[in-house]
């Protein structure tokens, strides 16, 4: 019976896909309506004392418009070199140097253990793979943002639509507990 345990188990962990460096370096670049952005951070009630982490921050328009406008901290993690080292040049031309920063690394193997808040825009593949990970290392009372992209099963606490200009954007928000 252990042994059969053991069996499944082992298995369900090695059939769970995973997601390398090369394959997220793959993933399309799309930029967050800056609308978008600026109800995602109030959606998730951010303020000075919250740490925001985005993951996949492409241009880091949300780290760095949660520093200028909600006086928050944070962290940007993003696979490509190139946005990350655009990222850190406009938060310094941005004056909000001292309280961000970018940093290119594998979103799957990024500590964000510090979060208070966590933004998405990557894909509900990416979400599902990401949420073990979220749920795990987050403490209690964090907030995970996401736009458009839900995550399965985990039912969202709120979600809302924001008119753009062309389109109508969906934002979901979920507190870890």
């Amino acid at each position: 019976m252990v042994a059969n345990v053991c069996f499944f188990a082992l298995l369900f962990f090695c059939s769970v896909p995973t997601t390398s460096a090369q394959e997220l370096s793959k993933l399309p670049y799309v930029p967050t309506p800056q609308i978008v952005v600026d109800e995602m951070l109030k959606m998730a009630g951010v303020t000075a004392k919250d740490f925001v982490i985005d993951l996949g921050s492409g241009d880091g328009r949300m780290i760095i418009t949660a520093a200028r406008s909600f006086s928050a901290s944070g962290v940007g993690v993003d696979i490509d070199a190139k946005l990350v080292d655009l990222s850190n040049k406009q938060a310094k031309s941005d004056g909000v140097g001292d309280r961000v920063k970018f940093i290119e690394q594998d979103m799957f193997k990024a500590d964000i253990s510090k979060a208070t808040v966590v933004t998405l825009y990557l894909g509900r593949d990416l979400n599902l793979r990401l949420r073990p990970k979220l749920q795990r290392e987050l403490r209690k009372g964090s907030r995970i943002v996401s736009h458009e992209f839900d995550m399965g099963d985990w039912t969202p606490d709120k979600t809302i639509a924001v008119q753009g200009k062309d389109k109508v954007y969906r934002l979901m928000l979920w507190t870890v507990r």
